[in-house]
């Protein structure tokens, strides 16, 4: 059945319902697994961690279980109730980020943040097969980009949490958590910010199943097998449009050093980078993402078929030329000046990326599709960004001139994808006009 012949979606109110719900466990996911870039210094001191260990925390502790976690449950989401596996996901995540503020040696900081790892690869697949279910395909864009908001809220306010905590705790002698005692003030951020999820994940519970535009029968053809089969068999389309993607990632998580950055150059405090940091993702995340959003259905609907990765190619340009210089100013405040350029450049990418995404993806396959998705532009980010600074630092730089590490990166990975865009754009609408012929 096409998308524009079908009569069984939910009522409008009830699916922005929905998508609400899981825009505020999406924000929460990006607070748990934010924060720990804003505490770096005194998990480092208290831990006894090197830069490298660090950035093992940052990207691959997470990324190793969120990445490939994403596959088996994109495969269970197209099969089994996606309401019921958010939930428990939310109650994984959020479990393991309270029980991060009780690490005592790197390795249980690893395990949790694995285990947060896994709860959240639990949410983007079945969240965007869910939208897909509940929307027609030209009302899309707007509330996948109102979810993809929560990539700038929930950063922003996990900079904002942490900057409170981190300025009540110098106010205070000790701190006492109920049932755990006497705790640090990086050990009582993880505890607030993660407890609070496990009611939320309740709430998951009672949302209603959209019905599905493809019911899953065996033999239909949307194994894990037969989605590899298709992306691979497609991959002249899927490999550059993967990059783009790829790319905000890596830039996006290389920013969990930020705090650091403005330590050891500008002398900041954590608290005070964290504070302006909020604000401005803030004040810029969410407008951008949601101008994207709709922008993207505006061109939709007039016969730009390439709209959404058009977006996103912009947003690429954006992060290169404002990346680039934002560490190499001569203060503190211009830096955050280019940062804050820099995060619209983000925000527009991610954005519209889903949303692009599903006009080269079979419905059968849809939330196989997108873990895949979610996995390759995960395991970039997470693996490749916070890891090449730590590198950069303890290899070539020094620790102390971080900057340039950080300039260096955004021209390393991202020069490539502005030189590709055409071919990019070419490959995505011979694709998509392919699929709608077959449908």
């Amino acid at each position: 059945m096409q998308t524009g012949q079908r009569t069984d979606y939910p009522s409008p109110a009830y699916a922005w319902y929905m998508v609400i719900l899981l825009t505020i466990a999406y924000v929460f996911s990006f607070v748990d697994r934010y924060v720990l870039g804003l505490l770096i210094e005194p998990i480092k001191a208290d831990l006894e961690l090197t830069d490298t260990q660090i950035g093992l925390l940052l990207g691959p502790a997470f990324a190793i279980f969120y990445a490939t976690m994403g596959l088996p449950l994109g495969w269970l989401a197209d099969r089994k109730r996606r309401t019921w596996i958010v939930g428990f996901g939310v109650a994984l995540w959020s479990a393991a980020t309270a029980a991060s503020g009780l690490a005592k040696n790197f390795t249980h900081m690893f395990l949790a943040r694995m285990s947060i790892g896994v709860g959240e690869a639990t949410l983007s697949p079945c969240t965007m097969s869910m939208i897909s279910d509940s929307f027609p395909k030209e009302k899309r864009a707007k509330p996948i980009a109102f979810y993809t908001m929560a990539l700038s809220v929930g950063a922003g306010l996990a900079s904002l949490l942490s900057a409170g905590v981190l300025a009540w705790a110098k106010t205070v002698d000790q701190i006492h958590f109920p049932l755990v005692g006497e705790v640090t003030a990086w050990q009582f951020t993880f505890l607030v910010v993660g407890l609070p999820g496990l009611l939320l994940a309740l709430l998951m519970f009672t949302l209603r199943e959209p019905a599905r535009e493809v019911q899953p029968k065996p033999g239909d053809g949307n194994n894990l097998s037969d989605m590899l089969r298709h992306v691979f068999s497609h991959w002249r389309t899927f490999l550059p449009f993967l990059a783009v993607f790829c790319f905000m990632t890596v830039l996006a998580y290389s920013q969990g050093w930020g705090a650091a950055l403005f330590m050891r150059t500008w002398g900041w405090e954590a608290s005070q980078y964290a504070t302006v940091n909020g604000v401005i993702l803030l004040a810029v995340g969410p407008a951008t993402v949601n101008f994207a959003g709709w922008l993207s259905d505006h061109w939709t609907a007039r016969g730009m078929e390439d709209a959404p990765l058009r977006i996103a190619l912009i947003g690429v340009a954006i992060m290169v030329v404002t990346a680039v210089p934002a560490p190499l100013m001569p203060n503190a405040w211009a830096a955050m000046a280019f940062f804050g350029l820099n995060t619209i450049g983000i925000a527009m990418t991610s954005a519209v990326g889903v949303t692009a995404l599903l006009n080269i993806c079979p419905a059968a396959i849809r939330a196989q599709v997108v873990a895949f998705y979610y996995m390759c532009i995960s395991l970039a980010g997470l693996m490749l960004g916070p890891t090449t600074i730590a590198f950069l630092n303890d290899h070539v730089f020094g620790a102390d001139m971080i900057r340039y590490s950080m300039a260096l990166l955004p021209a390393l990975y991202g020069i490539p994808v502005l030189l590709m865009s055409r071919l990019i754009l070419r490959r995505f609408v011979e694709r998509s006009r392919a699929l709608e012929a077959a449908a």
